[in-house]
């Protein structure tokens, strides 16, 4: 699919004055891209829905005109092609979100009088919740590398880091030497938006941080400054590369390989509330926009529920 100017515009409008990530702006221009193809292939002339694969697409000006006569029946179809290919719930909403911004962006431009989408449900989203280990998992996952190593050493402060903070993978593999601040035991994250915030490291975690260091300015040719978390090749670590790290010791602790690296982001928010932090601090730490999004880690087994009413209701027989 070709660029699209609109499209393109409003892209930009996200990335420059809304500071979106470049993964979100791939995402959008994923979603966007799919609907005007959808415009095209269903406006029934042989120009905008060619039937053979030599004919050429429809020019520029056709393509913004498709986009901007979209009204309500179109979103509608729309909507019915994509539950009969079968997404999910939360696929559905997530491209019915970027059109909404698609289009009120249009609107404030005064390039349509009103969105196509006012009125449109998002469908309601199945409920969730979160996979997370528990204590001694996390804690057989933290001490599961060698420590004497190097990559052993990073593996643990990668670990350590994460379930410490709260970070998600992205966060972590941004993070640059100089965003630890080990007087205050705090770290600068960079997050959704390019929003920085600053959260507490624990002290375990600092200090498999520096272990780390320590061994890795042993390397020769290695910068004291920069990416926190490198690989063999003196280069930052990507998310896959985590994924891989993460996967190789769950194989060791036997914990079920059908998690990912974010489960320990869960794992803390969960420990931390059952522990007794209130929910806008761990809003903070985990860098949610709104409290609703940091909700869903009130889930609380049965047995914890039971001892908090029996230690907290004034009639409830006492030990």
């Amino acid at each position: 699919m070709r660029r699209i100017a609109l499209i393109e515009q409003f892209l930009e409008h996200l990335e420059t004055e809304k500071n979106f990530s470049a993964h979100t702006i791939r995402s959008y221009r994923t979603d966007l891209g799919q609907f005007v193809q959808f415009l095209i292939t269903t406006q029934g002339n042989a120009q905008a829905a060619p039937k053979n694969k030599n004919a050429k697409p429809p020019p520029p000006n056709t393509v913004r005109k498709f986009i901007l006569s979209v009204g309500h029946v179109d979103i509608r179809a729309y909507l019915a092609n994509m539950r009969s290919a079968e997404y999910s719930k939360s696929t559905l909403a997530r491209k019915l979100a970027s059109l909404r911004s698609f289009y009120k962006y249009l609107a404030r431009l005064g390039a349509i009088e009103t969105s196509p989408l006012a009125g449109i449900r998002t469908p309601k989203q199945d409920k969730r919740l979160p996979k997370y280990l528990d204590p001694k998992q996390v804690g057989a996952l933290l001490d599961a590398p060698d420590r004497q190593t190097l990559s052993g050493a990073r593996d643990r402060a990668i670990l350590e880091t994460i379930y410490s903070s709260g970070l998600r993978i992205g966060e972590l593999v941004a993070l640059n030497i100089e965003d630890i601040d080990e007087f205050s035991e705090t770290l600068r994250i960079r997050g959704k938006g390019k929003k920085e915030r600053i959260v507490p490291l624990g002290t375990k975690a600092l200090e498999a941080i520096r272990n780390y260091l320590v061994k890795r300015c042993e390397a020769p040719d290695v910068s004291r400054r920069g990416a926190l978390f490198m690989n063999r090749f003196a280069k930052r670590l990507s998310g896959r590369s985590i994924r891989r790290i993460f996967d190789k010791y769950l194989k060791t602790t036997g914990i079920p390989a059908n998690v990912s690296p974010h489960v320990l982001r869960h794992s803390f928010a969960t420990h931390m509330l059952s522990a007794g932090a209130d929910l806008r601090s761990i809003q903070e730490m985990l860098g949610h926009e709104s409290l609703s999004t940091t909700q869903i880690y009130t889930h609380v087994s049965r047995s914890q529920l039971k001892k908090i009413y029996d230690r907290a209701h004034p009639m409830s027989p006492k030990p």
